[in-house]
């Protein structure tokens, strides 16, 4: 079988899809494919590992129905039509658990630098004003005892949970659509309504799904309800959060300031004026990038993508439903 690939991946995953005879063929520009050029190059190919924010809704389905299998390499999929992709009966890949540390390890990254002006310090040595010492110039806040906000506490949200209650002893408190039973017996993590999450949280850490219902639930209204000296993190989708509002939030003092490794819009913008905030800490999308991560993530889109050709289930299906449908 002959498989696409989006862009190079690692290659414990490529020599996988190798070893088991197929074709691969990898796209190697450094630039996103427009939908037309994938679904041209889908058209002489028999599967896809989609990598990046390839939209794969109505019109690719109804255009890629002979692919005979579909993998991303991520956990998120709102790129995805999945209402489309169970119309042409096409189950979609994706990479869930593995990089659950490493995200973790980025927001508590942000978390921390944040709260000591790292960055926006750190660059004050490039432009020579590490100079006179003044003792009330730069200081940051503690963590200490301090209240940890999750939204969607799923697997990443718990590894955060547990790393900053190990350091900091910090109280968890979460807003799900459903309680998480396992984080209120092993974390003692409290669940909270979304108002109470804003007004309580000292650290509002956001790791929930970016959907209709969740698409910019982070705005003027809920930065205004939130602690003046509450930290936003976002390490989900850039799409949770008005980019303009955080931005007036932050400038304002409504909040104390933020860290993303997502942005609205993403790449951000060089001029943007959240990356010169003193309070401010901004990553390009790092969260998964670790050697170990990517290696994981690699395999498990393989191994979706080699299941599905071989005539069998995805270990990991985002729709599972269509392994139910009846084939008319």
């Amino acid at each position: 079988m002959k498989i696409f690939i989006t862009r190079i991946i690692p290659a414990k995953g490529l020599q996988l899809l190798k070893d088991a005879g197929h074709t691969i063929t990898q796209y190697e520009e450094k630039r996103p494919l427009t939908q037309e050029e994938l679904i041209e190059a889908c058209s002489r190919h028999d599967a896809l590992l989609s990598v990046g924010p390839n939209k794969l809704d109505e019109t690719f389905f109804s255009r890629c129905k002979h692919l005979k299998a579909i993998s991303l390499l991520s956990v998120g999929y709102d790129n995805v039509d999945v209402a489309a992709a169970n119309k042409y009966r096409m189950a979609i890949g994706n990479t869930p658990g593995v990089l659950s540390g490493a995200t973790a390890d980025t927001a508590f990254l942000l978390m921390l630098a944040v709260s000591r002006k790292a960055f926006f310090l750190s660059n004050k040595i490039g432009r020579g004003e590490w100079g006179f010492f003044e003792p009330t110039a730069g200081l940051g806040i503690e963590l200490n005892n301090k209240t940890l906000g999750i939204f969607g506490l799923g697997r990443i949200g718990m590894e955060l949970a547990k790393k900053s209650i190990g350091a900091y002893n910090m109280n968890i408190i979460y807003h799900n659509r459903h309680h998480n039973e396992v984080a209120e017996k092993e974390l003692g993590a409290r669940y909270v309504s979304f108002e109470e999450l804003l007004r309580e949280s000292d650290v509002l850490s956001v790791h929930a799904n970016l959907s209709p219902e969740t698409k910019g639930v982070f705005n003027a209204n809920t930065f205004s309800q939130m602690k003046s000296s509450a930290i936003f993190i976002n390490t989900a989708r850039g799409g949770l959060h008005n980019e303009e509002d955080l931005t007036a939030a932050v400038k304002n003092g409504t909040i104390w300031g933020a860290g993303l490794d997502v942005t609205n819009p993403e790449p951000m913008k060089p001029d943007s004026p959240l990356l010169t905030m003193p309070t401010v800490c901004i990553l390009p999308h790092i969260g998964s990038a670790t050697m170990e991560t990517r290696d994981a993530m690699s395999e498990i889109a393989a191994r979706n993508i080699l299941a599905a050709l071989a005539g069998e289930k995805m270990p990991h299906a985002i729709n599972p439903e269509v392994y139910k449908q009846q084939v008319v």
